[in-house]
């Protein structure tokens, strides 16, 4: 790996690690808004970065989740499932528009696996559980989209790698 695609992808696990430490309290639990989930649309733009996002994810959930071992495996394994869809998707979708549009149903869809994690822990109800993650989940990446194409516009990720 180039070191100038190691030091974007530390940055970014940087800020979602970051990100999700100012919003701790809301980051976790039925009803998520880990506004830090935006740093999933940076696959859109080049694949390379699923390192620093799964980083980020990883070291979020080790320092911030009250889940411990549970949300090191749900967690960081569902964010590589989306991200690894997204990113076998790309070879059709050349929009980025569509692929943020894509990127968000997929990380909403995915997030039974999130619930269920919820669900062995807490023994909160499945499918409301899903339905409660799925949209906070929704929202965020909606949220987020804009965001990551103005910074693609500021900073051109594809090509920064």
């Amino acid at each position: 790996m180039k070191l100038r695609t190691m030091i974007w992808n530390g940055i970014f696990a940087a800020l979602y690690i970051a990100v999700s430490m100012l919003i701790q309290p809301f980051g976790f639990g039925a009803v998520q808004f880990r506004i830090s989930e935006m740093f999933n649309h940076l696959v859109v733009f080049n694949k390379k970065y699923i390192y620093g996002i799964v980083l980020g994810v990883f070291m979020t959930n080790l320092l911030f989740s009250e889940l411990g071992v549970y949300d090191l495996v749900f967690g960081v394994g569902q964010s590589i499932i989306a991200l690894l869809a997204t990113i076998f998707s790309m070879r059709w979708i050349k929009s980025i528009w569509l692929r943020m549009a894509l990127n968000t149903l997929i990380f909403t869809f995915t997030m039974f696996i999130i619930a269920y994690e919820l669900h062995l822990v807490f023994d909160l109800p499945f499918y409301v559980t899903w339905l409660t993650t799925a949209i906070s989940e929704c929202i965020v990446m909606m949220i987020g989209a804009p965001i990551m194409y103005a910074l693609n516009q500021r900073l051109d990720l594809a090509n920064r790698l």
